[in-house]
Formats: structure tokens, sequence, C-alpha cells
């Protein structure tokens, strides 16, 4: 899944207003949540109207049959499911019918770009497309895992959740983060129209707890410029490498 640039200011047409209150939420919420506890949470993203109509978008696409189960990035066994439950598809936001999560894409965009430059070294301009992932009950969850454990560019994570009365007591699905140093650990309901940001790499192992109902989400990953070039090149010498080998044992 090839990334998307992240639009530059005056690409998109936003209303100005929306614009300086993004500005503002960067500046005031945004910024100094992650730079203090390396995670951020926003309710009431988009509001009710628009919300319900990313989770209308998102419910047909489910209906749709589009979804395949999530699979690992390097997947050694057949024992995904008992590491990984959900179900997947990716989306840009210009497929028909996904009006409202174009929207939300690039609210989100706008967004990240005004944190662009307060977020220590890092310089982001592209992005991953829309991972938009379902958790069928049944107990499914996601084991502790780090997003970005190696190095491959992904700096921000970036998901938002589409659950209407959502309890945790009887849903379960709660998203458990494990910021690195402290001794506690953070719960994140999945809400409706909430928002989350987190650090990519090994500062936030976390996991999804057991799930019992449908629970919707949709994640975005952030690329740090250079990290990811240097990705691309290590892979790049990696592949050159194998190419070699493979023409010497002929």
């Amino acid at each position: 899944h090839g990334p998307v640039p992240v639009p530059q200011a005056g690409e998109a047409p936003v209303e100005l207003r929306e614009l300086r209150e993004l500005q503002e939420l960067a500046a005031r919420v945004v910024v100094p949540r992650m730079r203090q506890h390396g995670f951020c949470v926003l309710d009431g993203f988009l509001g009710e109207q628009t919300g319900s109509g990313v989770l209308a978008e998102v419910r047909a696409l489910h209906r749709s049959g589009t979804f395949t189960d999530g699979q690992l990035v390097s997947q050694r066994s057949d024992s995904s499911k008992s590491i990984r439950g959900d179900e997947i598809t990716w989306v840009e936001g210009w497929e028909p019918g996904c009006g409202h999560v174009r929207v939300l894409l690039r609210r989100m965009d706008d967004l990240v770009r005004h944190c662009d430059g307060k977020l220590g070294e890092y310089r982001i301009n592209l992005r991953t497309k829309a991972m938009v992932a379902c958790y069928p009950g049944k107990q499914t969850g996601y084991v502790r895992h780090v997003d970005n454990p190696n190095g491959d560019g992904r700096c921000i994570t970036c998901i938002y959740y589409l659950n209407k009365n959502w309890d945790p007591q009887e849903h379960g699905g709660l998203l458990r983060i494990f910021p690195e140093g402290r001794t506690q650990s953070a719960d994140i309901v999945p809400v409706f129209d909430r928002l989350l940001f987190f650090w990519s790499d090994r500062r936030n192992p976390h996991e999804v707890q057991p799930t019992f109902a449908n629970r919707y989400a949709i994640t975005v990953w952030y690329f740090d410029a250079d990290e990811r070039a240097q990705a691309k090149e290590k892979y790049s010498t990696a592949q050159s490498l194998c190419l070699i080998c493979s023409h010497t044992a002929q």
C-alpha cells in the first residue's frame, strides 16, 4: 500500500475558521500531550452528523465483503487469528461511497500538518492509506505489539473510533497502551467520534482487549521523511543482497 502525500497548506479546500480551530487544537492540545504523555485523545473530532456518515460508509464497506483477515506484517505461522482477530480493508477516500471518509482523512491531515515541525525532529510528508478495521466480537482482539519496532518510517499512529453507545464492561475492546518508562497503562475506550494519536515506535506497546461486539476503527500511519528514506534504502540493500545470494546459489 503505497504512501499518500499529506496535502500542503492551501492544497485542500478547508474553511478558514476550521483551519484556525485545527491550528489551535494542534498547538494547545495535540503537541503538548504528545510531548508529555506520548499519546493524545480528542473527542467530538467530526461531530455527530459527519461521524455518523463515516460510520454508515464503513458499515456498507463491511457488508460489501471487501474486508479480509488482518495479516501480520511478517507472518511466520498459521496462528495469526490468535494474535490478531480483526478484518480489514484499505481505502484512499476517493472510492465511491467514501465521501465522509475523505472528509475525515482531510481533517486528520490538516491537524497533523499543523503539528509538523513541533514534534521533535520529525518531518511528516507522507502517510499510509486508511486501514478500515472491524473486530467482529467473538472475543477477538490483538495481542500486545508495537506498530513500528524496526524503524520502517511510521512515526505517528492515528486512530478514529466509530462505536456508538460502547460500554467497555459489556463490549470489551479497550485499547490498552503501555507507555515506555511508566508503571501505569492507559486504557482508551473506542467510543464514537474519538480520535487517538500515539507514537508508533517502541515507546508505545499496546493491545486490543477481547471484543464482544462489532468494533469499528479507521487507522492511518504518518511517516517521518528521513526514517522512511533510510528504511527504503535498507530494504533495497537487503533486496540486492538476496539477489546476489540467489545468483551465487545457482
